[in-house]
């Protein structure tokens, strides 16, 4: 056939999305940003992308410019701490981030917060607690995902 197709994965121009603030998932598990995903985007008040591989996290970031990241911080492919360093090295403003987590260890969280967290989550979490701590740091209009 050799026909070319290009592919844009980022809308450009779009004054809706440019008008929404952006958020990056960023978390190993499919299935978890998948349901993130969801929940933000349901509430209409947002523009979601995902990422599932810790290696392309800042390359993702890089190319998206969110206003804030959720992170996990135990991923097969590369530590959420990491990520975020990378992504405030070459990201400027440097977006919040919200981390996630499922362990309970103090000093997970108190390196989360060494690292500037605007954010911590333990999953699960509640997705109204979730939703709440976005809009507080987006200083959106409250959203909800009824």
């Amino acid at each position: 056939m050799g026909r070319l197709v290009e592919a844009t994965f980022f809308p450009q121009g779009s004054e809706a999305i440019e008008q929404k603030p952006r958020i990056l998932i960023i978390d190993d598990s499919r299935g978890f940003t998948r349901a993130a995903k969801r929940l933000l985007k349901k509430t209409g008040s947002y523009y979601v992308c995902e990422e599932n591989d810790a290696t392309k996290a800042h390359q993702t970031a890089q190319r998206f410019k969110p206003d804030l990241i959720l992170l996990d911080i135990s991923m097969p492919a590369g530590n959420g701490f990491v990520v975020a360093e990378r992504i405030h090295k070459i990201l400027s403003p440097q977006p919040p981030i919200i981390f996630l987590t499922a362990s309970k260890r103090r000093e997970i969280r108190e390196r989360a917060q060494k690292l500037g967290a605007a954010g911590y989550f333990e999953k699960p979490y509640e997705a109204a607690d979730l939703l709440a701590a976005v809009d507080k740091i987006l200083n959106a209009e409250p959203a909800t995902a009824d």
